[in-house]
């Protein structure tokens, strides 16, 4: 019988590239808790609706990425894509958008899209991002913005690392943008992809983040959206760059970022990176005016990013190590059982510890330079009749007798 694999566009996490999956998550959770972000978690799965109205019916994940199905009762269901549109219907399920605003959090888990897998790039994925829902205000821009930096530098992968932001405007601002990639799209329209013929009718400003290469020459020469921005738009984009530059923060702008979803205004944002060819991008968001209101609650505006675990797992200048543990190891079956006592003394004292099901003394020796121990504690009948226990160093190849009590505080 053939050995079964892993379905295209997914893979199993085993031993090096878990740690460097691990260390990611574990750095965001670190940093993200110092800015008073608070963990979530949101079904992995959700009403298709969740998504098909937050993420715009012109978007390349509704249109052609999403893994939906009906059930056996008949609904419509869908395999998260992506996480902010399902933590802002959380914030609505569960009563939250009239107390305690705003809410910052972070998340982490897999999400699901149906695309070409590709370096960096499966169809079952892991993102982590944080939210910081119902604050209007440009700090809170930085502040998210201030915070993936801090990831990144945490994680040793910020050099090399740019950040690159734009402003998409204010509602003025973005309707004024429209009329004029409208004309100027409109006379290029028989050069378009259909894609993007279809995007001209429906939201114009998704044609700026075409990956088409005809799409894109003519893209560079587009209208660009600050000869549109009102007072106000252009204000709010000048305190938020104004505040990265206080959290030290570097950046520089580009004209020609738009978010792949429709529900985002004011700023837009990516960190990218020349380290991972020509998907560059680790971490992206922006401000979102719009979205808590598509899942049925009030006027929330707020601004988040999210960033793919893999895509920074390659980045990692090295994976964690495993932990080095401590092999018990019992001489006869007389010593098991005190064996047994130790390996659990070591656990207590937070000291990772092993013990072979198995085998003679010689055996039992090999399997713990297989693991990689740092040290052997082993016990005989001669040494339980004494109280002490021989401890072996394996880096240094020496041997002591201690005190069996003695032995989880010499290796804590």
């Amino acid at each position: 019988m053939t050995a079964l694999q892993p379905v295209r566009g997914t893979r199993d996490l085993i031993g090096e590239e878990f740690r460097r999956h691990h260390a990611v998550a574990e750095a965001a959770r670190r940093v993200s808790a110092l800015y008073g972000f608070e963990e979530w978690a949101t079904p992995v799965f959700e009403d298709t609706r969740v998504f098909a109205r937050g993420l715009g019916d012109t978007s390349d994940v509704v249109m052609k990425e999403m893994y939906s199905f009906t059930d056996r009762g008949g609904d419509s269901v869908t395999l998260r894509p992506e996480m902010t549109a399902g933590v802002c219907r959380a914030l609505v399920s569960n009563g939250l958008t009239q107390s305690n605003l705003p809410r910052k959090v972070f998340y982490a888990g897999p999400m699901f899209r149906y695309e070409r897998p590709q370096k960096g790039r499966y169809r079952q994925f892991h993102q982590i991002g944080i939210e910081v829902l119902g604050a209007a205000e440009p700090l809170a821009d930085a502040e998210v913005i201030a915070c993936g930096w801090d990831i990144l530098v945490g994680l040793g992968v910020a050099d090399g690392t740019v950040l690159e932001i734009n402003t998409l405007g204010d509602a003025e601002s973005r309707a004024a943008y429209r009329a004029a990639l409208v004309a100027y799209f409109s006379a290029h329209k028989d050069a378009l992809s259909h894609d993007s013929r279809v995007r001209l009718e429906k939201n114009p400003l998704r044609i700026l983040d075409s990956k088409d290469e005809g799409d894109r020459a003519i893209v560079a020469g587009a209208p660009a959206i600050g000869e549109h921005l009102t007072a106000e738009a252009a204000g709010f984009h000048a305190a938020v760059k104004a505040h990265l530059a206080r959290f030290g923060v570097p950046f520089r702008e580009n004209p020609r970022i738009v978010r792949g979803l429709d529900y985002y205004s004011h700023t837009a944002f990516e960190f990218v990176t020349d380290r991972l060819g020509a998907q560059g991008t680790v971490m992206a968001g922006g401000r979102y005016n719009g979205l808590v209101e598509e899942m049925g609650g009030p006027p929330t505006p707020s601004v988040g990013w999210a960033a793919g675990i893999e895509r920074l797992a390659m980045l990692l200048p090295a994976a964690p190590p495993a932990p080095r543990p401590v092999a018990v190891i019992p001489v006869g079956e007389a010593a098991e059982s005190a064996a047994l006592d130790v390996l659990q003394a070591l656990r207590r004292a937070g000291v990772v510890a092993e013990i072979a099901y198995r085998g003679n003394l010689k055996r039992r020796m090999e399997r713990a330079n297989r693991i990689g121990a740092r040290a052997a504690v082993i016990l005989g009948e001669e040494e339980i009749a004494a109280g002490i226990a021989q401890l072996r160093d394996l880096d240094a190849g020496t041997q002591e007798r201690v005190p069996l009590a003695q032995v989880p505080g010499r290796l804590g």
